[in-house]
């Protein structure tokens, strides 16, 4: 689920950036083909880790238990996917801050604001706390496969900390990785109303001035 989750983001990252580069067809190519040559690498070297995985079951206390083993190559390879995936995040966010800075500088050369300075705005602060979420999580994953850790998976430290590890990833896949779409249209509604607000005032404005100057040439 995790996988399909991450492949359904990076299906946003990219229609987001593809929107700030003004549909560019360059960067939309260029974009998939990076995110495909990811996923297809990572998906290999997930069948890699399944196919050196071993389990073993046993009774304790009355209860069965399954052990699962992994190959030393599967450590490297799953910390071979998480690396990975930082790439790619950092890859987008350079390419929407660049766009951002580039739109910002346009703006104060022609002395305007507005919808569009606002519009990027919002984009930029939920990708940024998107990324550092991302990146705080593949921080802990990685931490995961070092020799201390490793060394001693059930105890109760590591298993507090790969408890904490998952929660927060559960938060970013579920929680911030939705405010990439929830952030925008949250703003859109905003404008939206902001809109009718300003056409109900020019309305009600607009029937007074009405009224008086009837009023005055009787």
């Amino acid at each position: 689920m995790g996988d399909v989750v991450n492949v359904i983001l990076g299906v946003i990252v990219i229609t987001r950036l593809y929107a700030m580069y003004q549909q560019s067809r360059k960067v939309l190519i260029f974009l998939v083909v990076i995110f495909l040559v990811i996923r297809i690498a990572n998906v290999v070297m997930g069948a890699m880790i399944m196919v050196h995985m071993s389990g073993e079951e046993f009774v304790l206390f009355g209860t069965y238990q399954c052990v699962i083993g992994n190959a030393a190559d599967s450590l490297f390879l799953d910390c071979m996917t998480w690396i990975l995936g930082i790439v790619w995040e950092v890859l987008a966010l350079c390419l929407a801050a660049w766009i951002a800075i580039k739109h910002f500088r346009e703006l104060r050369r022609h002395s305007t604001s507005g919808i569009i300075g606002d519009c990027f705005t919002v984009l930029m602060k939920t990708h940024v706390s998107y990324f550092a979420s991302f990146l705080a999580i593949s921080c802990s994953e990685i931490g995961l496969f070092s020799s201390k850790l490793s060394a001693d998976a059930y105890s109760l430290d590591t298993q507090i900390y790969l408890g904490l590890t998952q929660i927060f990833q559960f938060v970013q896949l579920f929680v911030l990785g939705p405010r990439l779409i929830l952030g925008v249209r949250e703003y859109h509604a905003k404008l939206v109303a902001n809109s009718d607000t300003a056409t109900a005032m020019t309305s009600i404005a607009f029937q007074e001035h009405v009224h008086v100057s009837t009023s005055s040439s009787v």
